[in-house]
């Protein structure tokens, strides 16, 4: 690891609030002293001990690091996934998932559909990820209106921001018997003169992989068991090969940036291709691919009482394309998306810092039928939003505070002229309700206080709100079409109005000493809280015969939930350990539950470091969720995941040797998250037991 990478490292560190298990090495969590507005590799990000935040980085990554990025995130302190198979997997934060969680790369939109359903996956390669941040209150203000359950970065340093001062790089390769999976992955950098370049590549094939099974109920089950095929195994759970569970990965990104003095002007570009499978009774698969170009600029003291200005912006060109059981393409999505994004932050003022800046970005979504010609799901449709935004953070003896606010208009403009197409159904209607397109426009406002007493040496409480307005996704608008991953025939609502969401958190921690401790209660208030709501209406005839017809509606809505964590010596040499737990609960105000809840959950880890070897175990236990809502199957099982890892390292002239095994689910349990679509939970659990293995260098 170069020098520049040491020391980003370092910085990054003071912003660790939430620590997790590292593979190599257990790092302590560090005090934070005061507020800081930290750089990464590729962009700014506030930090603040006023919200949670994590980040995941270095060999704590690698640890945890999965095929997607819902699976990487799954078990962090009030984050869960959801689960299409190996596939397709988004982060659930809080209760909040879609568009309520926004997914960035290098501090643009990942560019991708995966907002649009569960199936869709999120446009980028998890293998070449160098650290994943979790932005909530006035951090995540800086980069989008609507994240009321958080924002998630992705940063990859692809275009390098310091000259290494030579060449530098890792490998790493992997087998996983789970799913006969093979990984790999390479990354070098390098400097010319002031010209530093970076490449990088990884591969990811996997098989179908095995779920677990038994002769017994699991907790929650129904009678006659949850069984693969549906007539399955003699009522009893099936075991085996979960069909269309594969997942097979590709990308490889060049960048190349100018270092000067003052700062770097930089560009990249990058070729993904995911083919996957759809483990859904009917089955299918997706085969995904995006080109995406970057620019980066950065100017540092630009002038007069102002330390950095900052330019990005990007380019993405997705497009994936469904397949039915058999083969035969279905649907073919598209969206074009264009970002950029200008920052300027200025030098202490009374004892605050701050960051202001604008941005715009464009979107043009088209999903179209193979054959028919038609759209798939949502007509074509044009988004435009533009921003601009202002973030500050003071601190003053024992108080610090922060301020942040964002305003945002989004413009939704479908094809008028598109037919849609309605459906027989079964209620005495007998057709599916018309909706009449039309051009919205939302005009948000955001904003965000909070503040932080630290009445002792390493303890403090704090105090956050923040409000934050959403515009209407396209989907929920104007969607009107057969859904297969779900089993239901969508029908947006044209006339929906923004959601708002009043989120008041309160936090207590204590930084210092070998114990240290973090508590977290919150309340989100929603007003216009958007969800699909199921009729009790179903198709009729045709390829979509017994979906269920599900309408986008609009009601007041709660969500409350406690966080936890309590470590002993937590990420430092030696032995360390850490307990933690979550609870969220999502309701109507007129009664009743919110969809797709995350479970309840406990854990433990522990962790052991000595002479370059490393030893680590995590438990997590998931209660049961039988909180849901009036048309959810169920309850959610509850289960025990176990997972362990050992791994030595070892430096061999001017490289890092590290050999590891990694094993996940050592107790075989079938794991069937709660926010995953029913036509999926009912159906497909996460893998079963696993070992994989593999060696990694850097240099």
């Amino acid at each position: 690891m170069h020098h520049k990478k040491k020391r980003l490292f370092k910085r990054r560190l003071l912003c660790v609030l939430i620590a997790g298990l590292s593979a190599k090495q257990v790092i302590a969590q560090t005090q934070v002293p005061s507020l800081e507005i930290t750089a990464t590799g590729s962009q700014e990000a506030t930090q603040s001990i006023l919200t949670p935040t994590k980040i995941l980085q270095g060999d704590e990554l690698l640890n945890k690091l999965g095929t997607t990025l819902g699976a990487t995130l799954a078990n962090e302190l009030g984050v869960s996934a959801t689960g299409y198979g190996a596939g397709s997997s988004r982060p659930v934060i809080r209760g909040l998932e879609g568009s309520r969680v926004q997914i960035l790369q290098n501090g643009l939109s990942v560019g991708d559909v995966s907002n649009i359903s569960q199936d869709h996956a999120v446009g980028n390669n998890m293998q070449n990820a160098h650290q994943v941040e979790i932005l909530r209150g006035a951090a995540a203000l800086l980069y989008g209106s609507g994240s009321s359950g958080g924002l998630v970065n992705v940063v990859n340093d692809r275009i390098l921001t310091n000259l290494p001062d030579r060449p530098t790089g890792a490998i790493n390769t992997s087998y996983e018997t789970v799913n006969n999976g093979r990984a790999g992955s390479l990354e070098v950098d390098g400097a010319y003169g002031s010209v530093a370049v970076h490449v990088d590549t990884a591969i990811n094939n996997a098989n179908n992989y095995r779920i677990p099974g038994n002769s017994t109920q699991s907790q929650g089950e129904p009678v006659g068991g949850w069984t693969v095929p549906p007539d399955g195994n003699g009522g009893n759970n099936y075991t085996g090969k979960l069909p269309n569970s594969y997942s097979n990965q590709n990308n490889l990104g060049v960048g190349v940036s100018y270092i000067g003095q003052n700062g770097y002007t930089g560009i990249s570009v990058e070729r993904l291709n995911n083919n996957y499978g759809i483990p859904t009774p009917e089955g299918g698969s997706i085969n995904q691919s995006q080109n995406r170009y970057d620019f980066q600029h950065q100017t540092r003291d630009p002038f007069d009482g102002f330390s950095s200005f900052k330019f990005s912006a990007a380019n993405s060109n997705y497009n994936h394309t469904e397949f039915t059981n058999v083969g035969e393409a279905a649907a073919v999505w598209k969206n074009i998306a264009n970002e950029a994004r200008f920052e300027l932050a200025h030098n202490p003022i009374a004892g605050w810092k701050g960051i202001f800046g604008a941005q715009a970005s464009a979107a043009s979504l088209n999903a179209t039928e193979v054959g028919t010609g038609s759209y798939a799901i949502v007509p074509p449709t044009k988004t435009n939003s533009n921003a601009v935004f202002w973030i500050e953070e003071g601190q003053w003896n024992s108080l610090q505070g922060n301020l942040g606010l964002r305003y945002n208009n989004v413009a939704q403009k479908p094809n008028l002229g598109t037919a849609l197409e309605q459906q027989s159904t079964a209620d005495p209607t007998g057709t599916t309700p018309l909706i009449t397109l039309q051009n919205r426009n939302f005009n948000l406002l955001s904003y965000s206080a909070g503040g932080l007493w630290n009445f002792m040496q390493g303890h403090g409480i704090g105090v956050a709100y923040t409000v934050s307005q959403r515009a209407p996704s396209a989907q929920e608008l104007y969607s009107y079409g057969a859904h297969e991953s779900t089993a239901t025939f969508d029908i947006g609502n044209p006339n929906l109005s923004k959601e708002t969401s009043h989120n008041l958190e309160f936090n207590l921690q204590k930084t210092s000493g070998l114990m240290r401790a973090k508590a977290s209660i919150y309340a989100n208030r929603f007003n216009n809280y958007i969800y699909g709501f199921y009729t009790g209406s179903s198709i009729v005839g045709g390829a979509a015969n017994g979906f269920d017809v599900v309408t986008a509606q609009q009601a007041a809505a709660t969500i409350k939930g406690i966080e936890g964590e309590l470590t002993y010596n937590w990420r430092e040499k030696g032995l360390g350990g850490r307990i933690f737990g979550d609870v969220s609960q999502g309701s109507f105000d007129a009664g009743g539950n919110l969809p797709l809840q995350p479970a309840p959950r406990l854990g433990a880890e522990i962790a052991h470091e000595r002479n370059g070897w490393l030893t680590n175990a995590t438990y997590i236990y998931s209660y049961q969720q039988n909180r849901l809502a009036s048309w959810e199957q169920g309850p959610a099982p509850s289960y025990n995941l176990l997972n362990a890892g050992i791994s030595y390292t070892e430096r061999v002239k001017e490289v890092n040797w590290t050999i590891y095994m990694n094993l996940k689910n050592l107790l075989n349990e079938q794991i069937r998250y709660a926010t995953t679509p029913m036509a999926v939970r009912l159906y497909a659990p996460q893998p079963g037991r696993s070992v994989m293995v593999g060696l990694r260098a850097t240099f």
